[in-house]
């Protein structure tokens, strides 16, 4: 209920206090041009609701493991070819580099986000998912998880990312790998990841299980059940 009240909040004001700190957003002008800005597919580039900040800010979370040696991706469920990866074979795999608006439920987004890592639609080939698969679980560290349909998880902006900013990801980001779901509220962006289960029947994560939005759209407010 807590996190709930400071989402219903967020939306006030010229700055957002996120878990202990206080970030400052966009100037005026700025906001103006991002308001106005359009994607390709004509929606509005900034969601309603939302306030644009100059980076992308930690959210909380119990952090993994940090250990590069140590990271493992599972790759499982309605799979041909259940795979695990480490992060050397995870490098060696495509990967690309792509620059994501990110739209965190609180109430903040953050424009073109560089981040470098690959994208679940090559992992997903590599594991040769089933035509039955239809959805997606994002398996992280603690248990978390976060569900995706299998046709949104295959966008080629959806990645499972180790680098932002041309840096490693700093463990407040998730490291030494996490999601990134651009199209959906932040949350389903697992950090930590440690699994990628492809499901036939849906599976509502942490938070969805919480109250909030099954589906989490930005663009619609999806934020609460």
């Amino acid at each position: 209920m807590a996190r709930r009240a400071f989402i219903q909040r967020a939306g006030a004001g010229t700055a957002l206090a996120v878990f202990g700190g206080i970030y400052t957003i966009a100037d005026d002008g700025l906001m103006a041009t991002a308001r106005a800005a359009r994607r390709p597919d004509g929606r509005p580039r900034l969601p309603p609701g939302q306030k644009l900040l100059k980076d992308l800010k930690p959210m909380g979370g119990q952090a993994g493991d940090p250990s590069r040696a140590a990271w493992r991706l599972k790759v499982h469920g309605e799979v041909q070819k259940p795979v695990e990866l480490d992060l050397r074979a995870l490098l060696k795999l495509p990967n690309v580099e792509q620059e994501l608006d990110v739209h965190c439920v609180t109430g903040w987004s953050v424009f073109g986000a560089p981040w470098r890592g690959v994208r679940l639609s090559t992992i997903a080939e590599l594991a040769k998912v089933k035509g039955a698969a239809k959805h997606v679980i994002f398996e992280a560290a603690h248990g978390y998880t976060a569900n995706v349909r299998l046709d949104e998880a295959l966008e080629p902006s959806v990645m499972i990312a180790h680098r932002l900013r041309g840096r490693p990801l700093a463990q407040q980001h998730g490291a030494p790998v996490r999601g990134v779901v651009p199209d959906l509220y932040f949350w389903k962006s697992a950090k930590w990841i440690t699994g990628v289960k492809f499901v036939r029947r849906d599976d509502p994560g942490f938070w969805e299980v919480r109250g909030y939005n099954n589906h989490a759209d930005p663009w619609l407010e999806e934020r609460y059940a």
